[in-house]
This record gives structure tokens, C-alpha cells and sequence, in this order.
């Protein structure tokens, strides 16, 4: 497992953290992914679409010997697993997984861009990403960068805890 890539999840529907746990648990039962660490929690305010319920949002890092496209398709069944439906953009979610970060790589294809396009302008994804890769760089944030309506959930804690949960 010589990749490390770094994934955005959040949910804003029914058991949020639940969800997120169970997408943390799926991720590190596939073979080819070990996930190594987890963020904090992080509560924050709908962004684009804004009639909704507030996000839980964290990140996690894995390590992995899939390829991008093998990630991005773990990432999209674990979605539909845990009950996700794409009916409004930006909208309501059960389990969102966003790969934001794949080893240094730069990939744009119509399927997957890498780094994260809208990364570096949305603090409920940074927040959580800068616990656990503190080398994103902060030049990259920019002015426009939301730093409103994001806040601590509940403290990060180990990957075990995840893991190894009974929820």
C-alpha cells in the first residue's frame, strides 16, 4: 500500500456521525486501504444549497495500492452503500467521500480532478484536513475562503476508535 491519499467526508441527514463512522469502517475493511488517521468532527453550515440541515464534516488519510479511478469507485459505492442519492447539487447527503489529495498527483480527467477543485475554498474542508496533513499549504487559501460556520464537533480521536466501533 505505497499511495496516500486523503478523503473528505460529511453527512447531513438522519445519524450524521453515524454515517460517518460507517463510511470510516468501510474504507479501512477493503483490502487494498488502511486508514491511518482521522480528524476531528467538525459541524458546520450548508454551502450552495443552504436550505438545508448543517454538515458533520472530517478527513481522514489512508494509505492504498488502489489507482485514483479504484479509489474514486470505492468512495462512490461506500456513497451508495450508506444510502446516498444525488438529487439536488450541493444538497441533502447520508455519506458524501470526496478524494481531496492522491500521493503529489495532479489528475484531470472528466471523472476525477485531484487535487480537490473547491478545496482551498471551503474551511469545513480544510479544517479537518490541516489536523491530520499539516502540510497543505496555507498559500493556497484563498481570500474568498468561507471561514464562517465551521466549529468543533467532538476532538479527534484515533483511528481505532473508528474502526473498531460497534456502530
Amino acid at each position: 500500500m505505497n499511495n496516500t491519499a486523503y478523503i473528505a467526508l460529511g453527512s447531513n441527514i438522519g445519524d450524521r456521525e453515524s454515517y460517518l463512522r460507517q463510511a470510516v469502517v468501510l474504507l479501512h475493511q477493503h483490502e487494498a486501504v488502511t486508514v491511518t488517521k482521522v480528524s476531528s468532527i467538525y459541524e458546520t453550515d450548508p454551502v450552495g444549497y443552504e436550505a438545508q440541515d448543517e454538515f458533520l464534516n472530517m478527513a481522514a488519510e489512508i494509505k492504498t495500492s488502489l489507482t485514483p479511478f479504484e479509489l474514486l469507485d470505492l468512495t462512490q459505492s461506500i456513497e451508495s452503500e450508506l444510502g446516498r442519492k444525488r438529487d439536488i447539487r450541493w444538497g441533502p447527503r447520508t455519506a458524501d467521500l470526496d478524494i481531496l489529495l492522491y500521493n503529489r498527483e495532479n489528475i484531470e480527467t472528466e471523472q476525477l480532478i485531484v487535487p480537490h477543485p473547491r478545496m482551498y475554498e471551503r474551511l469545513f474542508v480544510l479544517a479537518p484536513l490541516k489536523e491530520i496533513c499539516p502540510q497543505v499549504e496555507n498559500n493556497k487559501i484563498s481570500a474568498e475562503t468561507n471561514q464562517e460556520g465551521v466549529r468543533v464537533w467532538k476532538q479527534k480521536s484515533g483511528v481505532d476508535e473508528f474502526v473498531h466501533s460497534e456502530s
